[in-house]
């Protein structure tokens, strides 16, 4: 997820940035540091007024007209995964930010940092990935820029994007309209993208080790938007730090609490199967083609339904709720009935996954 113009507010750290006198790995990994690190240093010094609540996407208005504008980096390893690579991850996580707000992705820009030595092959490999990709989410990929830096500096390529996208009249998505007694809906099953890429990574051969989930969710929004309206309230992908990272976000921003039920969240057994062995939890994993769909109650039936019919959303299931009690925090609830509170992570699972 990338981060855009927040609250309007002093110099200070509302979540401590940690004992630590340098940068570290999990200051980027979607848990607890990378928020210290947003909340406690970039939202003060860069605030002007925007809005009240963190959301994928900074909406603008622009004369008549909504622009949802976003930016993202990528520097996954490796480049090419089981499922996708860097070049397709660029294109959908931008676009997904930008869906994430309920706008239609339109123009994206893309910086490429080379390094010195990076195969032409492989450079030509990823710039016709990223075309393609822009085709089948319908953007147009407008303006650039490239650098090169010194062979052993930039571990191979890395990619930044930004992207605009227009929010249609009438249609107001973000973490602010969550209510109590609204419904959570998942749009599929959990850390496929995670396991993906840890298995190449490390050389690991996982029995039913899946593909990364990478897609865009441009068109699956729409759907989304087309059966419940105004009755959609919040849209979040779950990228770094997985479903818990963005339940917890939404909770304490909003000030509310959320209910997850543990037996409805869908995770297949191939990354079951991996996150027991390795020590992992598929409800912090990362994801590339999921989203989370915080709904009216009296919507719920009717946009999961339209979930279902999607032809690229495997599994969309209702996995919770919204309620007033214990604002800001997180509860699973388990096979059982007994619950236990679902944090964010101190440090990450795993490190450069995207």
């Amino acid at each position: 997820m990338s981060h855009s113009r927040q609250p309007d507010f002093a110099l200070q750290c509302p979540v401590p940035l940690g004992d630590y006198d340098s940068v570290q790995l999990a200051h980027g990994g979607g848990g607890r540091l990378m928020q210290g690190l947003i909340e406690g240093l970039f939202l003060p010094a860069f605030a002007d007024g925007g809005p009240d609540v963190p959301h994928d996407s900074a909406v603008l208005t622009v004369g008549d007209e909504r622009l949802a504008f976003t930016t993202d980096s990528f520097v996954v390893s490796p480049m090419f995964f089981p499922g996708g690579d860097i070049g397709e991850l660029a294109v959908y996580g931008t676009v997904n930010d930008l869906a994430m707000a309920g706008a239609q992705p339109r123009w994206l820009s893309v910086g490429m940092i080379l390094e010195e030595g990076l195969p032409m092959e492989t450079l030509r490999r990823v710039v016709a990935s990223m075309r393609a990709a822009a085709d089948r989410a319908g953007v147009r990929l407008v303006t650039g820029d490239t650098k090169v830096v010194d062979r052993g500096k930039g571990d191979g390529l890395y990619i930044n994007t930004a992207g605009v996208g227009v929010v249609p009249a009438g249609v107001t998505i973000g973490p602010g309209r969550v209510e109590p007694g609204d419904a959570i809906l998942l749009s599929g099953d959990l850390g496929r993208h995670a396991i993906s890429i840890m298995s190449q990574r490390e050389g690991l051969d996982f029995s039913g080790a899946p593909e990364s989930d990478c897609a865009p969710l441009n068109r699956l929004v729409e759907t989304i938007i087309e059966a419940g309206g105004q009755d959609v309230h919040c849209l979040r992908d779950l990228t770094r730090g997985g479903l818990a990272a963005a339940a917890n976000e939404i909770a304490r921003h909003r000030g509310v609490g959320i209910e997850l039920d543990e037996a409805s969240v869908p995770v297949c057994e191939g990354v079951r199967g991996a996150c027991e062995l390795l020590g992992l939890d598929p409800l912090y994993a990362a994801n590339e083609g999921r989203l989370v769909a915080i709904v009216s109650a009296s919507a719920a039936e009717r946009v999961l339904d339209a979930m279902q019919r999607h032809a690229d959303t495997p599994e969309p299931a209702a996995v919770g709720h919204v309620t007033a009690e214990h604002p800001g925090l997180v509860e699973l609830r388990g096979p059982l009935g007994g619950g236990r509170v679902l944090d964010l992570l101190s440090g990450e699972q795993m490190p450069r996954i995207c």
